[in-house]
């Protein structure tokens, strides 16, 4: 298959290879064992790397597309392993030192920085990729996998007649990933819904929030209510991370008589609107956060829903801002949720989330669950 390959090319190209021993010795190197997916795409990147350095060396009007070595480099970094890159980038370094001896204009400092430059790039994309063990482009689609799943975790289930719920998400600096994520489950009598914030924002606290994700949402509904968060304590306990904490909310609606428990961990407490009233009302579940301690004890709180009224659960990026007060930030939380009355739950929650996360730079999460 090389030998066709190289059969392929002009003679006067043929020739100038036979003079650099380099690539005779990196010929007699490819021609060893069988060609693999790395090797196809070596080969095909090196000759068109020698076929581009020869053809501009050869125009006198301009024509050759010299910066294609550029794009070269780039595709090397994202289809080659490290080892084939380097010796793809030794080809490109020959060419252009080949340009710069026969004093093309398109070679100056200009063009050799921007290789250099993209050269560098390069390899750091290569060895990423090498450490993850995925080829090409699958590392992506890996994150893109994931943060999909992660988005399907946080939707909530079909709920019966009566009842509506909606979930808000917003991740800090606008980044895919972020420690907030919601898990929840019903059988159409009962719904269990844990809201968890991981320390941290963004992506540096997405990967524990995707691992931990696929833990909570398989003991939510497997366990006894009251056994939730105490299970997921133990599991955190067992994980030994020195970084960080984990807070959650932990939430069991009756559908049927809308009588509800809250439970927290070390989470800012969450809500209750009384249609009746027209108040909202802080809970008093506390409990201290996950991972801590080995002996998890949380005081909960139980209460009603009757038609109108709503529950809302929120991470601390809604409230939270350095050096205020956590009770200022609940306050301006609820006055902003005074809104929320005459325009529907559904409308106006999100416009809720972005009013209080405008100022602040840190993920967000708000869950709502509304007795229609």
């Amino acid at each position: 298959m090389l030998q066709r390959l190289v059969q392929l090319l002009p003679p006067r190209v043929r020739a100038v290879l036979r003079k650099i021993p380099f690539l005779v010795v990196l010929y007699r190197w490819l021609r060893r064992g069988s060609l693999t997916r790395d090797r196809y795409v070596f080969v095909a990147l090196a000759l068109l790397a020698v076929v581009i350095g020869i053809a501009t060396s050869g125009d006198s009007r301009g024509l050759a597309p010299s910066g294609a070595l550029v794009l070269i480099v780039v595709v090397g970094g994202l289809l080659l392993k490290v080892r084939s890159l380097v010796a793809l980038l030794a080809i490109v370094a020959a060419m252009a030192a080949y340009n710069v001896w026969k004093d093309v204009a398109a070679f100056g400092l200009g063009m050799i920085a921007t290789l250099s430059i993209t050269a560098v790039l390069a390899i750091t994309l290569a060895r990423t990729r090498q450490q993850l063990g995925v080829q090409g482009l699958r590392g992506d689609s890996m994150l893109l996998e994931l943060r999909d799943r992660l988005r399907r975790h946080g939707e909530m289930p079909e709920l019966p007649d009566g009842w509506s719920s909606q979930v808000v998400m917003l991740q800090a600096g606008g980044s895919s990933f972020g420690g907030d994520f919601v898990v929840s489950a019903s059988d159409g009598e009962k719904l269990e819904v844990a809201l968890v914030d991981v320390s941290g924002k963004g992506t540096d606290a997405g990967t524990r929030a995707l691992m931990l994700s696929g833990a909570f949402g398989g003991l939510l509904g497997s366990v006894q209510p009251e056994n939730f968060l105490p299970a997921c304590n133990i599991y955190l306990q067992r994980q030994r991370w020195d970084e960080g904490f984990v807070t959650a909310v932990h939430v069991v609606v009756d559908l049927r008589t809308g009588e509800y428990t809250v439970e927290s961990a070390g989470h800012p407490p969450a809500v209750q609107f009384d249609a009746g009233s027209g108040a909202w009302r802080v809970s008093s579940a506390k409990g201290v956060v996950l991972g801590v301690v080995p002996d998890l004890n949380c005081v909960p709180e139980r209460g009603q829903l009757r038609p109108g009224d709503a529950l809302l659960l929120y991470t601390d990026g809604l409230v939270e801002s350095p050096g205020s007060d956590l009770d200022a930030g609940i306050d301006r939380l609820l006055g902003e949720a005074e809104r929320l009355v005459p325009q529907g739950f559904g409308r106006g929650a999100r416009e809720l989330v972005e009013t209080m996360a405008a100022a602040r730079d840190d993920d967000c999460a708000l869950v709502l669950v509304w007795r229609t």
